[in-house]
């Protein structure tokens, strides 16, 4: 593996470090299952009321009436549609934990993703995740991996938070919170729609080619099958 030319490494998650079978068939499902139980149970807790709110607003409704049936409903509508909303992402991240800490979940990835973290991190290249699962929830999945504890390699976690991942400007502030320059920051992901948007705030990028995965038909970016693929231009 040549050095890399970049200062930092931001990696997203799914179809990138883990299988999106994984988070599509284990973690959904498990969100979905426990979902209504965790609403009924946690009503007056944060993030169900974040979720509340962010239903009624949908629904034009007041948030005094949506009720937790309706809330369980719209949200498992939600999982099913693969929303990308701050307040689904942080009620999943609350349902995962109960899960990983029960210890019946472990966290798929892949086999090159762990060895090639640990020497980016030894050659002194600061490690970042950018995922539009919660913050909470990419900390949970990386703690719990079949290849154990892996956050103590990253310096940092972004989610939808920082701003969509489609968006330029969530790597603009993804870099700036990295006190570097967009061009010291070499962002690897799946997603084409992503990568051009990181090369759009000055990013570096490499487009990560795992089994399924659609692969960049512009040449827009460089590819890699694997992290250890991954190498200096």
């Amino acid at each position: 593996m040549a050095a890399l030319p970049a200062r930092a490494v931001v990696v997203d998650i799914e179809g990138t470090t883990t299988d999106v079978r994984f988070v599509h068939e284990t973690l959904f499902s498990v969100a979905r299952r426990d979902l209504a139980g965790y609403v009924s149970a946690h009503a007056g807790s944060p993030e169900v009321a974040a979720a509340r709110a962010a239903v009624a607003r949908e629904q034009g409704a007041r948030e005094e009436a949506v009720s937790d049936g309706a809330l369980a409903a719209a949200l498992l509508r939600w999982i099913d549609e693969d929303r990308k909303e701050t307040a689904l992402k942080a009620l999943q991240g609350k349902i995962w934990r109960s899960a990983y800490e029960s210890g019946g979940l472990r966290s798929h990835v892949y086999p090159d993703v762990e060895p090639a973290l640990r020497r980016w991190r030894d050659l002194g290249v600061t490690l970042a995740v950018f995922s539009s699962g919660s913050v909470e929830a990419q900390e949970l999945l990386f703690r719990h991996t079949t290849a154990g504890d892996l956050t103590g390699l990253f310096a940092r976690f972004f989610d939808t938070t920082t701003g969509p991942k489609r968006e330029a400007g969530a790597y603009g502030k993804i870099a700036e919170a990295l006190g570097m320059a967009p061009g010291d920051v070499l962002f690897l992901s799946d997603v084409v729609a992503e990568l051009d948007a990181a090369a759009e705030a000055g990013m570096r990028t490499v487009q990560i080619v795992r089994p399924g995965t659609a692969r960049d038909a512009g040449g827009r970016h460089a590819v890699a099958e694997r992290f250890d693929e991954v190498a200096g231009e």
